[in-house]
């Protein structure tokens, strides 16, 4: 059983973001599901008067001053905000759209802020919240062919882990989900060609329920930081004693591998 009484789920038309949506309704959660599909967020909601859509495009202010009024809210509170929106773009920087660039830094940094700041006073008002920021293993070392999107989620942890230490004592927790490869839409969004993913090992693939299901029993527990997968938790143990240089250049190397 959780904690909390509602929650709020942003990109919860797919992926991670779906898991996570479905296991809070499963646990008897009322869940607000954020995402800029309508269609996707009706099917959702047919059947369960546990799930209200809520139709928000995010790298718009439009769509993102919905979800800070849904998260202000005083009547109907939220005491669960998870920020899984997000995307990214393979590919190196100087070949990149500036656009897609852009974009992906407005909604993996910025939205995912704003929406952050507009939760965090009623929560802390109420001594009683919980924040689960979706970050990625990529947060951990610098990504060559995937530079921005790597640097995105490197301020996601450590925004995250950061405001964990901020609200100690006020009753309001924060927990970074990082992880690995998972068998999402999100690899194809991000223009990796089926061959690409081919070459990442089957040992090496999450799923998105487990994903799910380990982000929200960390945050639930109080952790600052959670990696879902052994085979992740010892990578992320053993990038942290690397030297800068040689992660750095492992990395480069590992993607033009792939």
């Amino acid at each position: 059983m959780f904690p909390w009484k509602t929650a709020l789920v942003t990109g919860a038309s797919a992926g991670i973001g779906a898991s996570i949506a479905e296991q809070l309704v499963a646990a008897g959660t009322p869940t607000i599901v954020v995402a800029r599909r309508g269609d996707r967020l009706d099917t959702m909601a047919k059947g369960s008067s546990l799930i209200e859509p809520l139709v928000a495009d995010l790298l718009t202010s439009d769509g993102c001053a919905r979800v800070r009024a849904r998260l202000k809210s005083k009547t109907d509170p939220v005491d669960l905000l998870v920020n899984n929106a997000g995307f990214g773009v393979n590919g190196n920087v100087a070949d990149a759209p500036m656009d897609g660039s852009l974009g992906m830094i407005d909604l993996n940094i910025r939205a995912l802020t704003e929406l952050t700041r507009a939760a965090l006073p009623r929560m802390i008002e109420a001594h009683r919240g919980w924040i689960l920021q979706v970050s990625s293993m990529a947060s951990f070392q610098p990504g060559p062919g995937a530079a921005i999107y790597s640097a995105t989620k490197a301020y996601v942890t450590s925004f995250s882990e950061a405001l964990h230490e901020e609200l100690r004592g006020t009753g309001v927790q924060v927990c970074a989900l990082c992880p690995g490869f998972t068998r999402t839409e999100f690899h194809a969004v991000s223009n990796m060609t089926d061959e690409e993913v081919g070459r990442v090992p089957s040992f090496a693939w999450l799923k998105a329920d487990d994903v799910a299901r380990s982000g929200l029993r960390a945050v639930a527990a109080g952790r600052a930081l959670d990696v879902p997968g052994a085979v992740y938790k010892g990578a992320s143990a053993v990038t942290g004693f690397l030297p800068r240089r040689a992660a750095r250049r492992m990395m480069g190397v590992a993607a033009k591998r792939m």
